[in-house]
């Protein structure tokens, strides 16, 4: 007659400290489960066959796991035969083992209560391990300490995700959140649910963008794709006062703020890089940049951002700085460091769910960039499509909204399209996937001079106010001085010699600076 082997308690220090478990609970567990028919179900979400402690115990669970998965009775006879054909009776003590277990229970009423107890202690064993390891890769001089907190942080995070459970939620407290948005939509002079974008047409087949929602942009390069997220930006942050938070990995913060002037300013990106400004532009960045400061308005350059990062800055940003949107340019120079991937499709694929969960769990949009693959080079018709997305068909699924930026006059190189209309400065805002609304084409302006995207029919007049506004300053100082005409007059100040729509942008100045 198999005998239950003896176990023994392994130290986790030096100290002589015990790991956190209660075998006699795990064993209470393992018999009502073998004693009601329907116990198995009511822990299968709390335990895992690593959640005990005890080896024999494991071992037990491991067929009680088996039998569930394939749907068959649990008993003590399915369990003890499971064992067998597992070639582990033996080990747990025979059937008499088996049978001392179930005639410890009378009941399975506290089943889900006593198997909380033993997933507690297992989580507490995990956190014992996870800080054993990072303590000792802490001391070993030789780790690079960045890639320790990453790792470390990855981990915690596994750990962490691994433990919560949802619970089952009747509909009555669903539908009542679900109708109290409603209503706020309505008394909403905007009329909308979500974040306000300041481009009409978007908000309008969007209804702004909605918490937990993950927003995919892509578009080929110098599209505009930068240039979209930061106008877009400057409606939210700077107009609406909506705080934000934009990461960005391709370029440094500087960089990312001289093109924002740019935008608020209405100046060529050029003349900001060089300083090469007139007396006229001059005083609209001192007049302008104003507008920028106490923007809400959060930056974060940290090159090659990892999941995890993100995930920590992203927790602070929202808990303590109200953020209600977060951008990121772009997805595909992230990384998902800690994570043993053997591609970099299961890396973006990774990168893409993380982003999701994410929006879930802080209940706010992201909104990440994207590159294309240049299967639109090759093609007759230049329009994007969803099968275009690089390197992943993961984004696709994940993403609640993917829209691409597709502007006709880049591919032409004209400011006429076949049929002779006017396309100078048009610019599509494709919105090929919705999972909650209509998808369609949004008609936008893009000024590339000042890297910007506008309504579409405020294009023009952003031109010609800044032209108007230049011309008046211009006579203002004639006035006063006729000497005082600058020498490179007018060509400095940038008025084309005609102020009709095709004159309004340079010749071939379609790549954002």
């Amino acid at each position: 007659m198999a005998k239950k082997p003896e176990f023994k308690p392994i130290l986790t220090d030096p100290t002589g400290k015990l790991p956190p478990r209660d075998t006699e609970l795990e064993e209470v567990v393992l018999g009502a489960c073998m004693l009601e028919k329907d116990a198995y179900m009511n822990v299968c979400d709390i335990l895992v066959a690593d959640s005990f402690y005890d080896p024999v115990n494991k071992k037990i669970f491991d067929a009680i796991t088996t039998l569930g998965h394939n749907q068959k009775p649990i008993d003590m006879m399915t369990v003890t035969e499971q064992l067998r054909r597992d070639g582990t009776l033996e080990e747990v003590g025979g059937a008499v083992h088996i049978a001392e277990l179930t005639a410890r229970v009378y009941s399975s009423a506290n089943l889900e209560y006593h198997a909380s107890i033993v997933a507690q202690k297992y989580l507490a064993r995990r956190l014992i391990t996870f800080a054993a390891e990072v303590e000792t890769k802490a001391y070993d001089e030789s780790n690079d300490i960045e890639e320790i907190l990453e790792v470390a942080e990855s981990q915690l995070f596994d750990i962490s995700q691994n433990q919560l459970k949802r619970e089952v939620t009747q509909i009555d407290p669903v539908l009542t959140e679900a109708y109290e948005q409603i209503q706020n939509a309505r008394n909403n002079e905007s009329g909308l649910s979500g974040l306000e974008t300041g481009y009409r047409d978007l908000d309008k087949m969007t209804s702004g963008w909605q918490n937990s929602d993950l927003i995919i942009i892509a578009a080929r390069p110098a599209m505009g794709k930068t240039a979209f997220v930061l106008s877009m930006a400057k409606n939210m942050a700077v107009d609406y006062n909506t705080p934000i938070a934009i990461f960005t990995l391709e370029m440094s913060n500087v960089q990312l703020i001289k093109r924002l002037i740019s935008n608020v300013c209405n100046l060529e990106g050029e003349k900001i890089k060089s300083g090469r400004l007139s007396h006229e532009e001059e005083e609209r960045l001192n007049s302008k940049i104003r507008n920028i400061y106490g923007a809400p308005l959060y930056l974060d350059e940290t090159p090659g951002l990892s999941i995890s990062e993100l995930r920590t800055k992203a927790r602070r940003l929202v808990r303590e700085k109200g953020v209600k949107l977060i951008m990121i340019d772009y997805l595909q120079l992230m990384n998902a460091t800690g994570m043993k991937l053997g591609s970099r499709e299961q890396e973006v694929s990774t990168i893409s769910r993380s982003l999701k969960a994410l929006a879930k769990e802080l209940d706010i949009p992201i909104i990440a960039l994207s590159q294309l693959n240049r299967s639109t080079e090759s093609r007759e018709d230049k329009r994007p499509v969803l099968s275009d997305l690089r390197e992943s068909g993961a984004i696709e699924q994940d993403a609640d909204i993917v829209c691409f930026i597709h502007r006709p006059e880049y591919y032409t190189r004209t400011a006429q399209d076949g049929e002779g209309n006017n396309i100078k400065g048009l610019a599509y805002l494709i919105v090929a996937k919705h999972r909650s609304g209509g998808v369609g084409d949004v008609k936008l302006h893009f000024i590339s001079k000042f890297a910007k995207f506008e309504n579409w029919e405020e294009g023009y007049e952003v031109m010609q106010e800044t032209l108007a506004e230049t011309t008046l300053k211009i006579e203002s100082r004639m006035n006063r001085d006729e000497n005082s005409i600058p020498s490179d007059f007018p060509d400095s100040i940038g008025i084309p010699s005609t102020p009709l729509p095709d004159n309004m942008m340079s010749p071939r100045d379609d790549v954002p600076f």
